[in-house]
């Protein structure tokens, strides 16, 4: 029998095991949770009675999850000396899936971030965010409604890879010498110093998964956000490794937004030449140098000669649409034309900045659930933080966790629970039976403790 941080994993469990890119999921799964500082205790308690009926009312007892606490943050702090214990990380890795509250980020050196650290030891490349709107929820835009998606935020590279030194340290004078020096840029003597890696194996193997999620849950559209106009060789590797990797992997899956430009110039026009379509699809094709004219027109040849037989005669529209977008036009497309855009693939920053953009729009963190997953391991968390003033008052609310909660169920393949909680709790929300964050927004609502609503769902299951 197991044990972790000197507790014995319960005997009526069992692993959950992963084999390539594929889980396989018991009857009774072991799941390692970490219930949270400060108002992580409620809302897990709440949460773990809304997961566990939920389980009871689907399968009725054949299938149920075997709980299993592990430590993280103050709790393992003040229990262990540690603010995140070896034998943690270990039962995550053996058990392949676990759930977390928020937790605090200690205060001095060490650990940076518990999170971050967590996504980096157990390499959780993706995080993912998907953001939607639950009827009832107040919302500062006129149709928050028409907001659905899925951000896939590459979680391990870009400015969170931590390579940053010291305006005026020893590191900081090497590299701005050698960049002077040798390679001619003129950074100021006085600048602190950061450096973006984005790799095509990070890039390649996030977008890989953004798009399998598109195509098993059926979303139109992947599309990727970077800034690629300005950082040609960071973002911009990035936009052109994400399509590379849509190519090489998913071809007969998916059609680039540019091929349908490609395509549909075709089906209107079957007399149409490669030089005429290019034109159409380059509006600035007579500024062009003749060497990139004859790579737009030599593009248009290539995609006919590839993809016409199985995307052409309107079969593209059938397909995954993969486009890009730049990051700060995204900003702006994701409030005024929210519909457009289902999954979203992106680099670290811009996925930090746009989900809780996005989420603001639905109800703010509150509502936002999020998960960090990697090949052989995914944690589920809220998006908040702590508010260690309200800990232990059973007032906060503890969607965030829920809903977390439902990402874990659909990565287990268990689609009953997540559509039941999911169902419940818009109920719940359209009764206006709701925490206090929403109550003081929503007029004639009837505000209950975090405790009550975990009840009031469970009733409306």
């Amino acid at each position: 029998m197991a044990t972790f941080n000197g507790i014995e994993v319960p005997a009526d469990g069992q692993k959950i095991k992963v084999e390539g890119d594929q889980l396989l999921v018991p009857d009774r799964p072991v799941i390692p949770f970490i219930e949270g500082d400060g108002t992580g205790r409620d809302i897990w308690r709440a949460s773990q009675r809304v997961f566990d009926a939920a389980v009871e009312k689907c399968y009725g007892g054949e299938r149920r999850v075997v709980w299993y606490e592990i430590f993280a943050g103050e709790k393992a702090f003040n229990r262990f000396g540690e603010w995140l214990t070896d034998d943690s990380v270990k039962a995550i890795q053996e058990y392949a899936v676990a759930i977390k509250g928020p937790l605090t980020t200690p205060i001095g050196g060490g650990i940076r971030s518990l999170n971050v650290t967590l996504r980096q030891v157990l390499d959780l490349y993706a995080c993912v965010r998907p953001v939607r709107y639950f009827e009832g929820v107040p919302s500062p835009v006129k149709h928050p409604e028409r907001l659905d998606v899925v951000i896939f935020r590459e979680n391990t590279e870009d400015v969170y890879a931590g390579i940053e030194f010291t305006a005026g340290s020893d590191r900081a004078k090497e590299i701005i010498s050698l960049l002077n020096d040798k390679y001619g840029f003129k950074v100021r003597a006085d600048s602190g110093i950061g450096i973006k890696p984005i790799s095509a194996t990070g890039t390649k193997r996030l977008v890989r998964r953004a798009i399998r999620y598109a195509l098993e849950f059926g979303r139109p559209s992947v599309t990727l956000v970077h800034k690629g106009n300005i950082m040609k060789f960071t973002e911009g590797a990035f936009r052109d490794w994400g399509y590379e990797l849509a190519r090489e992997e998913f071809r007969n899956e998916t059609v680039t937004e540019r091929e349908t430009w490609i395509l549909e110039n075709c089906e209107k026009n079957s007399a149409i030449t490669d030089e005429e379509n290019a034109r159409m699809i380059e509006p600035g094709f007579e500024q062009m140098s003749p060497a990139q004219r004859a790579e737009a027109i030599d593009e248009v040849k290539q995609t006919m000669a590839a993809i016409w037989d199985t995307h052409g005669n309107l079969q593209w529209k059938q397909k995954l649409l993969v486009k890009d977008r730049i990051a700060d036009s995204m900003f702006q497309q994701v409030i005024i034309r929210p519909d457009e855009y289902s999954v979203v693939a992106t680099p670290n920053l811009n996925g930090d900045y746009f989900s809780d953009a996005a989420a603001a729009q639905v109800g703010g963190l509150g509502m936002a659930p999020g998960a960090n997953i990697g090949d052989t391991a995914a944690i589920f968390e809220a998006t908040h933080g702590t508010a260690p003033k309200y800990a232990d008052r059973d007032v906060i609310n503890p969607s965030s966790v829920m809903l977390s909660g439902v990402m874990m169920f659909d990565h287990l393949g268990w689609r009953e629970v997540s559509g039941m909680i999911i169902s419940a709790l818009t109920k719940t929300i359209q009764q206006k039976r709701v925490t206090y964050d929403l109550h003081r927004q929503m007029e004639g609502a009837t505000k209950l403790k975090t405790s009550e609503y975990a009840s009031a769902i469970i009733e409306n299951m």
